[in-house]
């Protein structure tokens, strides 16, 4: 038996590669499949399963493609229906792999039809529980993501999630490996360990979901409470796992389009396409193209790409390091934005030598911070850094514009004022200066290294509070 978890650190997304006697099922594939099906060949294997637990909303499955590269069915679980081709399993069926054994297990909550694969040793003996969104370590999937397809609320898939657990997961034994799709960073739960695979024991033991003597009702307000809403991009990423896309290869051979600076000047006119840029945040600070936004490769790329641009058919030109075009595109991919229609031919170092009009950031250390306060100037400061980041710790008399919700404060920010924006570590507020640069506010200092250099400059900030304890 073999069991590989293949992680994707950007997407915080678990798949899985189960190997037995030549014999292999893929579980929850990314987009691109080429390396699920090399790893195969090496071994002399053949792609036999493509198992999934749910329709994914926070990235685009490679399911479809590898179907149809292998010849491999796609099995969900019960309530999943998709326009295409697949095997709709119904709860118990067993599906053999070698000498193994996958029981399917219907435990909707997260979605309808959420579906958890239990796998049997040769012997018959459970060994191992790929729980896709139902089960995470530390935490549950959110249970507000199916409600408008399901007709129901979260509270409604709340509380069947609770059942799920307490009759398909907890009853199963301790020492059980549990395989979740997600870690910590996934936009699908709250509290998720770092950690991205365990034992059931254990998880029964500090996953505050797993409480045994949880009333349902103590369940259903625990998992709702706190939850900020899903990213605009999820339902279409769902769209897109049910109803079908175009096979990735095609996307990158029209992404992968040289444009010299005048082609990518006239393309960006003509076709309205948010002109992306994915390099280093200091580097976009020292010169950009006018109105581009900036979304370094090198950060959260994907998932704030769904976030801020939000529609995956918008049309995207790139602004990137060459040996990064393909890297990008295909991250691109991944969350559904397909439409990328090129990019700039010797990057922004071409734009310049065009003789092409081009913006910078004025972008400070801490320690320039620090001595303007000193010095007694009394600017406004914005804080883009999440909910909970804030409330933990934050300067004295800071603004909180949240970068998920920045185009909803824009009315906040001086029209004429200079202020200073940051985040944690600096690659959110240079972000969040170029979509307000975008919108016509230029009046603004980015603040290098974020909230963390501003501590250890020795700024003063309010008392910590432990995250776990605000409610």
């Amino acid at each position: 038996m073999k069991i590989e978890q293949i992680y994707t650190g950007c997407l915080s997304q678990g798949a899985y590669y189960i190997e037995s006697q030549g014999e292999v099922a893929i579980i929850d594939p990314l987009r691109e499949i080429q390396p699920y099906i090399d790893k195969a060949e090496a071994s002399g294997a053949k792609i036999k399963y493509i198992f999934e637990t749910h329709f994914h909303a926070d990235f685009v499955s490679g399911h479809i493609t590898l179907s149809e590269k292998t010849g491999a069915p796609i099995i969900y679980g019960p309530n999943a229906n998709p326009d295409f081709e697949s095997i709709t399993a119904t709860d118990g069926q067993e599906f053999k792999l070698g000498e193994l054994t996958f029981v399917v297990l219907h435990t909707p909550g997260h979605t309808m039809e959420s579906t958890t694969f239990l796998l049997k040793d040769k012997h018959g003996k459970d060994h191992a529980l790929f729980t896709g969104d139902t089960l995470f370590l530390g935490d549950v999937g959110r249970p507000d993501l199916a409600q408008k397809a399901a007709d129901m609320t979260q509270e409604d898939l709340a509380g069947i999630l609770y059942d799920s657990l307490r009759t398909k997961i907890m009853p199963l034994a301790d020492d059980i490996t549990v395989y979740p799709a997600h870690g910590a960073g996934s936009a699908c739960g709250k509290n998720m360990m770092k950690e991205t695979v365990d034992t059931l024991g254990n998880q029964k033991e500090m996953n505050y979901a797993l409480r045994s003597d949880m009333t349902k009702e103590e369940f259903v307000n625990e998992v709702t409470d706190g939850l900020l809403p899903p990213p605009a991009y999820f339902p279409m990423n769902v769209k897109m796992n049910k109803e079908g896309y175009q096979n990735i290869e095609e996307v990158l051979k029209r992404g992968n389009s040289a444009l010299s600076p005048t082609a990518f000047e006239a393309a960006a006119n003509e076709t309205g396409a948010v002109i992306l840029d994915v390099r280093k945040a200091q580097d976009f600070a020292k010169g950009h193209i006018p109105g581009s936004i900036f979304i370094g490769i090198d950060g959260g790329f994907a998932p704030w790409v769904g976030d801020l641009i939000k529609d995956v058919e918008q049309p995207i030109l790139l602004i990137a390091d060459h040996d990064r075009i393909e890297e990008t595109i295909t991250r691109l991919s991944r969350v559904g934005f397909d439409h990328t229609l090129g990019y700039l031919e010797g990057g922004f170092e071409a734009w310049k030598k065009a003789s092409k009009e081009y913006d910078t950031v004025t972008s400070i250390s801490a320690q320039e911070f620090k001595k303007a306060q000193e010095d007694g100037k009394d600017i406004p400061v914005f804080d883009v850094r999440k909910p909970g980041e804030f409330e933990a710790e934050h300067l004295p008399n800071v603004h909180h514009t949240s970068l998920s919700d920045l185009n909803d404060h824009l009315a906040e920010y001086p029209e004429k004022e200079t202020f200073y924006v940051h985040c944690a570590g600096g690659y959110r507020s240079m972000i969040a200066s170029s979509i307000l640069k975008n919108r016509g506010i230029h009046n603004l200092i980015d603040i290098q290294g974020g909230f963390k250099a501003i501590k250890e400059a020795g700024i003063e900030t309010t008392n910590y509070v432990c995250p776990s304890t605000l409610k």
